[in-house]
This record gives structure tokens, C-alpha cells and sequence, in this order.
């Protein structure tokens, strides 16, 4: 498997982590509460996390290339910063990462 798979691989496992805790959340949470997720880079031993809102979150992933990860947790040469602030960047994959983030968030999707 190449790299750039791995890393979508690790981050997509951020990613689904971070989705149950938002069903969970929905419901509780009103639109200006903000909640807090993992960090989706690619890194298994990060442990950081992100606090962000429902419409922040919502934005994250309406694009299945896209995670949120802290700043400077971005991985360069596999990944654009498409928009940060002082809490978090939004990533998009590209490449083989791009086509893996993709096929495995269609695969989760499938699978629920």
C-alpha cells in the first residue's frame, strides 16, 4: 500500500471516530456550541483535539477528501490546507490519498 494511502487510512479512522461522537452530539448540542473531536491527521500516536462547531463540522465533511486536523498537522505533498484559524485546518487530500479517503468514507457509508 503507498504512503499516501496509509495516511488517508489513519486519518480516516480519526474521521469515524469523530463521526459517532457527533450523532451523539447532535442532538444535545444547539447551533452555537461547539464540541470537541480528535485531530484527524495522519499521525496514530496524535491525540490532540479540536473543538469546533456543529456548522464547522458539518462543512469538514461535506467533502469526503476533506479532515480536520490542528495547525501544522497538516502532511505536505499529500494534502492542501483549504482553510485554517488558530484552532484547526481543514485539509483536502489529493492523489492516491484522495481516491483512498474517498473509496473508505463510500465504504462507511455503505456499511451503516
Amino acid at each position: 500500500m503507498a504512503a499516501e494511502e496509509n495516511l488517508a487510512l489513519n486519518e480516516a479512522l480519526f474521521r469515524e471516530t469523530n463521526e459517532r461522537v457527533e450523532e451523539r452530539v447532535r442532538g444535545l448540542a444547539t447551533e452555537d456550541e461547539q464540541f470537541a473531536i480528535f485531530c484527524e491527521c495522519a499521525s496514530l500516536e496524535c491525540k490532540e483535539r479540536i473543538t469546533l462547531s456543529k456548522d464547522e463540522y458539518e462543512f469538514v465533511r461535506s467533502d469526503s477528501t476533506q479532515f480536520v486536523v490542528n495547525p501544522g498537522h497538516a502532511a505536505e505533498g499529500v494534502e492542501d490546507v483549504v482553510m485554517s484559524n488558530d484552532r484547526f485546518a481543514i485539509v483536502r487530500k489529493r492523489g492516491l490519498a484522495a481516491e483512498a479517503a474517498e473509496f473508505l468514507d463510500s465504504d462507511e457509508t455503505n456499511s451503516s
